[in-house]
């Protein structure tokens, strides 16, 4: 299969001829048919003379007309031949009577398909209420296209506003700020406006049973009302964050920064919505220790939102600087060591990912070629943490935070409100370094860049954090089953959550520790009665490799209670890779798939070895 198009692989549309620089979308919700109906106008500015069309890109949407909505003539269009992962070519057919004219208001009606792929609708039992329906959208990487009709790349932004109706005991939010709602008969219509460019991804809707309890002086956190007490408690730090990433990456331009708390399907620990973070349940650990993933969200303000990769091959650049950013973040925040704690976790996740996928993969390039790729199949910890490894280890080049960080916030201020390539930062990082441009003669750019496996250097991070962790490590696999038992409750009580967790990740490293030793682990810390989903996850997972029966029921539910792909993916391989219990994984992920939001169904299919 060849690109899409010349400009990025998984996207129809030429922004270089016609391009979309602003949408305004009105929507009725209706939970009975599961779609979204109404219009989209998008505004459109022609790029070349000689452009007679605008290339949008369509998947499995109902299009009834498409007219300039300036002068009310209708435009003709035709849909291209459907790919099930990448859609369809819309093309449209530019107004005719003004062939000088290079601005355009096009508007397209159309609705949903009750199989958007960016979408979940929730029945009421499916929420924490149980009275009430829900829904709520994913776009990232390319199901916006099943949205709306749009130019589905990250390599173009725009500004939206959106009038959306849904069922009047519900409320509606958007990555938007919110302006006034008004009653109409059994709905109620929202009206929301984003003034700032982002990408087609950070379109998100969400309608449900809400409430919401102010965190801050520009935050709310909100949720079904029976998590909100817990939900308030658990993000009560957030201006602190957002306050510490200011004055790291710069002025915050999105005004707002809230917090949804979504039904446990939801498959990633956070979506970076502008305005209106989504996050996963799977946080609620009741003692604020998990909330590093909002501070990976609130970084995504700058490298992501306000910087954005050009395409999905250069992915590295929203998330391995968000990681790095993240980390400044945690580091300011609780000291140097503890950001040096959290790379080493990285880099250990990171070999699971490689060893998981194969060192030869070519998807663990930091810059994969994803011609006919979907960028779900290429979704993995590799842009997180071999990205972030790239900046730490170029940090480390050119002397140090002290020396880099500046860097940080030129880069930011240089490419905020545009989209780049990897070329286009090393070009600036060459140019911004120029005085030191000999430190750069040792990277080599194209092992980092385009060399499948580990990164070619490993950083030499402090250890100070992580000695305690490895030290229970080493004496629980030396302890010789029946000799005295040398442990007590205080070994485990006495480490941070972080530390329980590397403690854990590391067990999972080595070979199987035989059953009975697992049986007196959890007799002395008891680990199979804790909640926080990070430490019960792991503990799982050694169950399984240990062959351990009693952890396969708490395994398959696991997987079963919520959908966040980091915990649910490796539990079902592991099972999976379990012959006597394959079968009752196959057959709990079939009972269970209707319930699942389309990213995770798909890929977790192919974990299963179902979609071969």
């Amino acid at each position: 299969m060849s690109r899409l198009s010349p400009n990025d692989p998984n996207s129809y549309s030429r922004p270089d001829e016609a391009c979309v620089t602003n949408l305004h979308l009105e929507w009725l919700i209706d939970f009975c048919s599961k779609t979204i109906s109404g219009s989209v106008t998008l505004g459109v500015e022609r790029r070349k003379d000689v452009s007679s069309h605008l290339i949008l890109d369509s998947k499995n949407l109902n299009i009834s007309a498409v007219k300039d909505e300036e002068t009310g003539q209708v435009l003709s269009f035709s849909l291209g031949e459907a790919h099930p992962n990448f859609g369809s070519e819309l093309r449209i057919t530019l107004p005719s009577h003004a062939p000088d004219k290079n601005k355009f208001k096009i508007r397209i009606e159309y609705s949903t398909s009750p199989k958007s792929s960016a979408l979940q609708w929730l029945l009421p039992e499916q929420t924490a209420g149980k009275k009430h329906p829900y829904l709520f959208s994913q776009c990232q990487a390319i199901h916006c296209r099943s949205l709306i009709p749009i130019q589905d790349t990250p390599g173009v932004k725009a500004t939206y506003t959106a009038e959306v109706s849904a069922p009047k005991e519900l409320v509606v939010l958007m990555s938007a700020l919110r302006e006034e709602h008004i009653e109409k008969g059994t709905n109620t219509m929202y009206k929301f406006r984003q003034p700032v460019q982002m990408p087609s991804y950070l379109i998100a809707i969400a309608v449900g049973a809400l409430e919401s309890r102010n965190v801050g002086p520009r935050s709310n956190v909100w949720s079904e009302k029976e998590l909100i007490d817990q939900v308030s408690y658990e993000f009560a730090e957030t201006e602190k964050m957002l306050f510490t990433a200011e004055l790291i990456c710069g002025e915050y331009v999105w005004s707002q920064y809230d917090l949804l708390i979504l039904p446990p399907s939801f498959p990633y620990g956070g979506m970076e919505n502008p305005c209106l973070t989504f996050v996963t349940p799977t946080l609620l650990a009741g003692d604020r220790s998990l909330v590093d993933v909002v501070a990976h969200e609130i970084s995504h303000s700058w490298t992501g939102n306000l910087v954005t990769n050009s395409q999905w091959e250069h992915f590295w650049l929203n998330e391995g600087f968000t990681m790095f950013v993240e980390r400044k973040i945690c580091g300011r925040l609780h000291g140097e060591t503890a950001r040096h704690f959290s790379a080493i976790r990285g880099w250990k996740d990171l070999a699971d990912c490689i060893k998981s996928r194969g060192e030869e993969d070519p998807l663990t390039c930091l810059v994969p070629d994803l011609t006919g790729i979907d960028p779900d199949d290429a979704f993995s910890t590799v842009p997180y943490e071999k990205g972030h490894t790239f900046l730490w280890y170029l940090e480390t080049l050119v002397g140090g935070p002290k020396e880099f960080e500046p860097f940080l916030k030129a880069y930011i201020e240089k490419f905020k409100y545009k989209c780049l390539t990897s070329e286009m930062f090393k070009s600036f990082l060459l140019e911004f370094f120029v005085d030191k441009k000999s430190v750069f003669d040792e990277v080599d750019w194209n092992t980092w860049w385009k060399t499948p496996g580990m990164p070619p250097i490993k950083p030499q991070f402090d250890e100070t954090l992580s000695t305690a962790c490895t030290e229970l490590q080493m004496r629980w696999m030396a302890w010789y089953v029946g000799t005295e038992f040398p442990f007590h409750a205080d070994d485990f009580k006495n480490l941070s959550t972080d530390q329980a967790i590397m403690f854990l990740q590391q067990l999972l490293e080595e070979e199987p520790l035989p059953i009975v030793k697992l049986e007196k682990m959890d007799e002395v810390y008891s680990l199979s009665s804790f909640n926080n989903a990070e430490i019960r996850y792991r503990w799982i997972r050694l169950g399984l490799k240990a062959h351990w029966e009693l952890r396969v029921e708490d395994a398959l539910k696991m997987v079963t209670e919520q959908g966040r792909m980091k915990f649910v993916r490796p539990l079902y391989r592991d099972l999976y890779a379990w012959e006597e219990f394959r079968p009752k994984a196959i057959a709990t992920f079939n009972a269970n798939k209707k319930f699942m939001m389309h990213v995770a169904e798909y890929v977790i299919a192919k974990d299963l070895h179902l979609s071969e």
